[in-house]
């Protein structure tokens, strides 16, 4: 095969490979949105103002921020937990509008590993 051919071959496995990247890009997000979680579950609320969702988090599970994360420069990943040991996963964009992700039970806080401050 001469080298044109490898670098078509090449191009044809990569091309596939990113275009299911994106695929899945679209849809596991769509499925954990779409699928019934207990927090999401118990009421229509999946997207509002921040404000709102903590609100609702607090006064119907108990829940308080417990760690949060830059997902990038448009929006941080925040994770609710009660002592319960349920917990919500919530994605907050620069417009202050919040997103419940995910939810379940059994949350346990791991100890901290030696040398490494929280």
């Amino acid at each position: 095969m001469a080298r044109g051919g490898i670098y078509r071959v090449r191009c044809r496995i990569y091309g596939g490979r990113n275009m299911i990247y994106g695929l899945l890009a679209v849809i596991l997000p769509t499925v954990m949105i779409a699928h019934p979680h207990s927090a999401a579950s118990q009421t229509m609320l999946s997207c509002a103002g921040r404000s709102d969702v903590i609100s609702f988090l607090d006064r119907n599970f108990g829940e308080k921020l417990t760690a949060v994360g830059l997902v990038n420069q448009n929006s941080i990943l925040e994770v609710y937990a009660a002592k319960s040991g349920t917990w919500t996963l919530v994605v907050t964009d620069v417009h202050g509008t919040s997103c419940i992700l995910l939810s379940g039970d059994s949350w346990e806080t791991m100890p901290a590993l030696p040398g490494i401050e929280t």
